[in-house]
């Protein structure tokens, strides 16, 4: 039932709810739950105009380009157990606020000037195979696009692996 994460370049968050959720995308592939410390977002050749892409096997639920300022992002139901993928990638200074109110996450982005970040999040907890609608809050000076996907659940380790 936790958010899982996914290995891309972007920050480290962690998000204190009834279930286990955090985010991350650091590059390496690697699919395991995080917990932990909060450094700075990594810079990409991306633009923040081009909304995230996902992963071969992973389908678009909702999409929305280059947006400055707070908007809603409405995304299409799932298959019965699908996990729901929020990519969110941004520049200008200022924090991102991104919730799913229907399964009850919300999590920050840092945004930095000059920089684009990028993090995926995976959320596997009952109710994600349902459509919706993610609010992102952001100040206007804060340039950033989001995309909404489905997919299989990651796996997750157990403790001191990987």
């Amino acid at each position: 039932m936790p958010l899982r994460t996914r290995g891309r370049l972007g920050i480290l968050c962690l998000a204190a709810l009834p279930l286990l959720a955090a985010c991350t995308s650091d590059d390496t592939g690697d699919r395991r739950p995080v917990a932990g410390s909060h450094p700075s977002p990594r810079t990409t050749a991306r633009s923040a105009q081009e909304p995230p892409e996902l992963d071969a096997g992973e389908t678009v639920a909702g999409r929305r380009g280059a947006t400055s300022g707070s908007a809603d992002v409405p995304y299409a139901s799932g298959g019965k157990g699908d996990a729901l993928i929020v990519a969110v990638r941004c520049q200008g200074e200022g924090t991102v606020k991104v919730s799913v109110p229907s399964v009850h996450v919300s999590f920050p982005q840092k945004c930095l000037a000059g920089e684009v970040s990028t993090t995926y999040n995976q959320v596997a907890v009952s109710g994600a195979d349902r459509g919706g609608t993610v609010a992102v809050e952001a100040p206007s000076r804060v340039r950033w696009s989001l995309t909404v996907g489905r997919g299989a659940p990651a796996q997750e380790e157990p403790p001191g692996t990987g």
